[in-house]
């Protein structure tokens, strides 16, 4: 990568297809749990505009048949392979520690960050409708990132504090067992949902966290999600969303070594699939605008 030549530079000649592959998660900072980013993925999917629908299964592998949630835990997969080593600091936002704001020219240095890095693949894929043969972009690849990326960022604890990595150094409990707080917001929340509420079907989950947008709780707040009147900078206010949320919901009364339980799952719990809905919903209206359905979307979530 020619980080002097900025993100719009970036880009990878070769896509690695490994699906059906059995493939170990590093350990570290990744995201939402493959759970929340695969409902991000299916959310976003089912607000697809025709021409989004057609040019998603036009970039993914044939085999897929245009399941865009498959692949959407790739870039967690291969962030630590030689080849995509680059991509690693992508995944999240370091911001002062206690300060709880994020300003893009002071935490996303060479624009290396999660911010940066939607912004960077949202412009590889304005590029397909031109049909462009550029070989400096694989818009598979781009899909992928933009896709993942997207969720990253709803993810509180990823714009999070410096010293203490988002959380990831905060060692505590999760009812009896050892996490860590970065974890907690990755997956233990909603692994514990599933289990307490939905019998471990992520199905049944993801059709009420859609339920609450099309109809429910947030019916009323989802049109003001998809407010962006420049792609290329609506990440920055995710961002904002995401620190003031770590700050008032991730760290609040939390301290090394504590033990985190009903009162924590109950009340995070909401944010927590507002969060995964708010990147699905977002990250439809990207896909939408990218490839010509400007008006999907919109209607079918409000």
């Amino acid at each position: 990568m020619d980080s002097s030549g900025g993100l719009l530079r970036w880009s990878s000649f070769a896509f690695v297809m490994f699906v059906g592959m059995a493939t170990v998660l590093v350990p570290g900072a990744l995201g939402w749990s493959k759970e929340g980013h695969i409902m991000t993925c299916r959310i976003a999917q089912n607000l697809l505009g025709p021409e989004a629908a057609h040019a998603v299964e036009h970039l993914l592998p044939h085999n897929l048949k245009g399941d865009l949630s498959a692949l959407c835990i790739w870039p967690d997969q291969i962030r630590h392979w030689h080849k995509y080593r680059w991509t690693s600091s992508l995944h999240f936002i370091d911001t002062p520690d206690k300060d709880c704001t994020f300003d893009y020219s002071r935490d996303c240095v060479k624009d290396l960050c999660v911010a940066g890095a939607i912004q960077n693949f949202t412009s590889q894929l304005l590029h397909y409708r031109e049909g462009t043969t550029d070989r400096r972009y694989n818009l598979t690849e781009a899909l992928l990132f933009l896709s993942h990326f997207m969720g990253d960022i709803h993810q509180p604890m990823h714009v999070g504090f410096t010293s203490d990595e988002g959380g990831n150094t905060i060692e505590l409990h999760w009812f009896r067992h050892k996490s860590n707080l970065h974890h907690v917001w990755d997956r233990e929340i909603i692994l514990t949902a599933l289990k307490d509420f939905y019998e471990n079907d992520m199905d049944l989950l993801q059709e009420t966290i859609e339920g609450n947008f099309t109809d429910g709780i947030w019916y009323d707040d989802v049109s003001s999600w998809k407010d962006c009147d420049d792609l290329l900078s609506c990440p920055n206010k995710y961002a904002v969303e995401s620190i003031n949320l770590a700050c008032k919901w991730g760290y609040k009364g939390v301290k090394e070594g504590a033990t985190l339980a009903d009162d924590y799952f109950n009340s995070r719990m909401p944010i927590v699939m507002k969060r995964i809905a708010q990147g699905g919903v977002r990250l439809a209206m990207f896909l939408n605008e990218i490839f010509g359905d400007s008006e999907e979307g919109i209607a079918s979530a409000a």
